[in-house]
């Protein structure tokens, strides 16, 4: 059985050779079947099953739905190896897709579940030590803010998601050897809770004043990012703007596909390429100052548009594009998790979250507390936001850094690419985790930070253009 180049070890490539319903044994034979099975057995019979389950969820066949996940639930387990781990995430959410249909039995089984900010705090806490991602985003995203800032007086940072003061400290002190002195830095977080801001202020304006550096930190909250007025970001004039996206606007396509319901827009999802180019053509005779010379990306890309171009998505970024920011760093999943289907998100999904479980392998044992607390808390609810969430409520809309590439030139930004030296320290920090197996791939002057050659975050620089 052949591997696929840069798939997770704990599924690779199984999924073609399976059909989509599982066989007829009797209860006894079937026990003692699932008994025996070896790992790599059954890991790929955990698959079928998964596969199995989802199509018939998909249809409401939910007599076969339920013998799929009996079947699991016997060869699943929360501290098992890869496979049994994430099939037990992944039956959850399908059974919890089931339960939905039945709104009074769903709503009563989840009134009571809720996280805590200390809950909340330890699980990204826990991502971000052990997985090097975050990290190596921080090293790109800093050195891309202080290249584009050079020689400017007065730089302002708006942070969309200010979760971690640590990288900001980072930059304080990288700003305060700065040949010819530091800036007058002023930092605008944005975040839901406003102890998450009061603690990042506070160790912000320490190190500020120990370095001597002039800083001033402005606190936004607001519930969702959609929300946010951007005349609140009080940007000034002669002010240089750097704008940080952490693993946020992806949930602003949830919001896209619920206004393109809600208009049930006549035009059909598949046009003629002419007709693409007719629409690409109006839409730029309409804002000839903003887009008056398209990209070749964006002519490249232009045959691949969609008619959804007037979204909360698209909004957003013109407001942002209207900032007139000097860099922008967008940090994304790298996943096609926004697909139509629950078919279709669950073979991608799989996929994806089997390399990250993977990654936990060697570095917790498989009863590590803090190991199942953020498989459950983090992954675990990731997955099931995928499988059982459509609309607005399915926040997890993670794609590939082809479409933000593609999103963003139409909005009217410019790629700045990547400085190789940014790369280089980045891509040391990575393979300084688990033997070397994570690395960043360049693309386009992008980064794609890579487990086993498998994409799963990307890093990309853009400018008011």
């Amino acid at each position: 059985m052949s591997r696929d180049e840069g798939s997770s070890s704990a599924i690779s490539s199984p999924l073609q050779f399976f059909s989509m319903t599982p066989p007829s044994w009797g209860f006894g034979t079937q026990c003692r079947v699932l008994k025996e099975m070896e790992p790599e057995e059954r890991g790929l019979y955990l698959i079928h099953l998964l596969l199995s389950c989802v199509n018939h969820v998909s249809v409401g066949n939910v007599e076969y739905a339920n013998l799929a996940l009996e079947q699991i639930s016997q060869l699943a387990s929360v501290e098992g190896d890869t496979m049994q781990r994430i099939a037990s995430y992944f039956s959850e959410a399908l059974a919890e897709r089931i339960l939905r249909s039945w709104p009074g039995i769903y709503m009563a089984l989840n009134s009571t579940r809720f996280s805590s900010l200390a809950d909340e705090i330890l699980v990204r806490k826990l991502f971000f030590e052990l997985f090097p991602f975050l990290k190596a985003s921080i090293v790109l995203t800093n050195q891309a803010i202080i290249e584009a800032m050079e020689g400017e007086k007065m730089v302002h940072i708006i942070d969309l998601n200010a979760e971690r003061y640590e990288q900001w400290v980072a930059l304080i002190q990288a700003f305060s050897t700065r040949p010819g002195g530091p800036p007058h830095l002023r930092i605008t977080g944005i975040h839901r809770r406003r102890e998450v801001l009061d603690h990042m202020a506070r160790n912000l304006i320490d190190e500020a004043e120990r370095l001597d550096l002039p800083f001033q930190f402005s606190p936004v909250v607001i519930d969702r990012l959609e929300t946010l007025n951007i005349d609140n970001l009080q940007v000034k004039t002669g002010e240089a703007l750097a704008i940080s996206s952490v693993l946020q606007l992806h949930a602003l396509l949830a919001l896209d596909d619920e206004e393109l319901s809600r208009k049930k827009s006549p035009i059909p999802s598949e046009i003629s390429c002419r007709d693409r180019q007719r629409m690409l053509g109006e839409l730029l005779r309409k804002d000839p100052v903003k887009r008056a010379s398209p990209s070749p990306t964006e002519s490249a890309t232009s045959s691949t548009l969609t008619c959804n171009n007037s979204g909360k998505m698209d909004r957003f970024l013109d407001a942002l594009w209207g900032l007139s920011p000097k860099i922008m760093v967008v940090t994304e999943q790298d996943a096609n998790h926004n697909l139509p289907t629950v078919v279709q998100r669950l073979v991608d999904a799989l996929h994806y979250y089997a390399t990250l479980f993977d990654c936990l392998e060697s570095a917790l044992p498989r009863t590590s507390a803090e190991r199942m607390k953020l498989e459950k808390m983090m992954f675990g609810e990731e997955i099931k936001n995928i499988l059982v969430c459509e609309g607005a409520e399915r926040k997890e809309r993670h794609e590939k850094l082809n479409k933000w590439v593609q999103r963003l030139e139409f909005a009217g930004f410019g790629s700045v690419p990547l400085s190789h030296y940014s790369m280089s320290y980045a891509n040391m920090l990575m393979q300084g985790y688990k033997h070397g197996l994570y690395r960043i791939v360049e693309e386009n002057g992008c980064a794609m930070m890579c487990f086993q050659d498998r994409p799963l975050f990307s890093v990309s620089a853009w400018r008011f253009r």
